[in-house]
């Protein structure tokens, strides 16, 4: 069993990231927190309820925190995840409620509660998790595994041409997670999954399509560049239509800035490593955030040869499957969806 604690900001991928996590039978979610990024706070917290609630996972805690950044002012993306942060998709409103403590609180709670046993999947901008090594400086040792969604070392930045986007919204707090990690036992360092390898894991129209058969639709799910875009799903599963129309929406933006018709699921990825289900290899780093330099905001900086005299305090994935990774969410995603909504 993984017990997962998560802290999302839940757009597209990180919808998809929870269905996935929601398919495995194997993974219980202790709680799950909200961090502002794609969306604003409250939103996140909405989609985050009513992601699970369709995923089969009723009344998993759900809290929020700082519903800003810790020194810079917040930016969300409605262009890059839309209005809402689900694409084009529309979910039914969710059951349940936004939890009354504060996230920073939940975390904190739970790793005293339960030492050595957590893991930590963190897909949102680091301020929660910043402020909850300030509440609790050890926080980094009570958890079992953390793993980071965040950064880019040796790729081309996807918000400035050096800085990736959750790293970019709340750089101060990137910095001084980094900091909370240095000399740590490497069993206990943060496992980083950049942009290096995460713009590996490229979702396409066939894997909606493979999804679809997969989940036992009567009808092929075609989500195709030569549609019209915006053009909502009419399958009759309603996993399948919500994560359908989510992605049709990140297709289009990535063809909006010549990528080509395609998504790149990060968020998935991380929460794959998170579980232990998905195919990687790391390289043990010491790893610092720009936090003053205008030009290069957020920019992650990871030094692999010890060339600054500083302990390591990262594991920044360098090789990964995507091959793989997209059998294994096809096959567990399409199984949920069939077990939910069969037919």
């Amino acid at each position: 069993m993984t017990r997962l604690l998560l802290d999302v900001d839940t757009g597209i991928d990180d919808a998809l990231a929870l269905a996935y996590l929601a398919s495995l039978p194997e993974v219980e979610f202790v709680a799950v927190t909200a961090t502002p990024g794609n969306a604003g706070l409250r939103q996140v917290a909405l989609n985050t309820l009513a992601m699970l609630e369709l995923c089969g996972r009723p009344g998993v805690e759900v809290a929020v925190g700082a519903e800003v950044p810790l020194s810079v002012p917040l930016v969300t993306t409605p262009e890059t995840h839309g209005p809402q942060g689900l694409g084009h998709a529309v979910l039914p409103q969710p059951s349940g409620s936004v939890s009354a403590r504060h996230a920073a609180d939940v975390w904190v709670e739970a790793a005293r509660a339960h030492p050595g046993e957590l893991t930590a999947l963190i897909t949102a901008p680091l301020t929660n998790f910043a402020l909850a090594i300030r509440r609790e400086p050890r926080l980094p040792e009570l958890l079992k595994r953390v793993v980071i969604m965040g950064g880019s070392f040796y790729h081309q930045g996807n918000t400035t041409p050096t800085a990736e986007w959750n790293t970019h919204v709340d750089p101060h707090a990137a910095k001084e997670v980094y900091a909370a990690f240095r000399g740590l036992p490497e069993d206990r360092l943060p496992i980083v999954c950049s942009l290096d390898t995460t713009e590996r894991i490229e979702m396409r129209p066939e894997h909606i399509r493979r999804l679809s058969a997969a989940a036992g639709c009567a009808v092929e799910e075609l989500v195709l560049p030569e549609q019209p875009e915006g053009l909502r799903s009419t399958s009759e599963n309603p996993l399948v239509r919500h994560l359908s129309d989510a992605l049709r929406f990140y297709f289009e933006f990535h063809r909006h800035y010549d990528q080509g018709y395609l998504a790149h699921v990060h968020d998935f990825f991380a929460a794959g490593v998170a579980a232990g289900t998905l195919e990687y290899s790391t390289r043990t780093a010491t790893v610092d955030v720009e936090v003053e330099s205008t030009l290069l905001m957020g920019t992650t900086v990871a030094d692999y040869r010890k060339l600054w005299g500083h302990p390591p305090n990262a594991k920044v994935v360098s090789g990964n499957n995507p091959e793989q990774a997209f059998q294994e969410l096809i096959r567990s995603v399409g199984a949920l969806a069939a077990r939910l909504y069969e037919r």
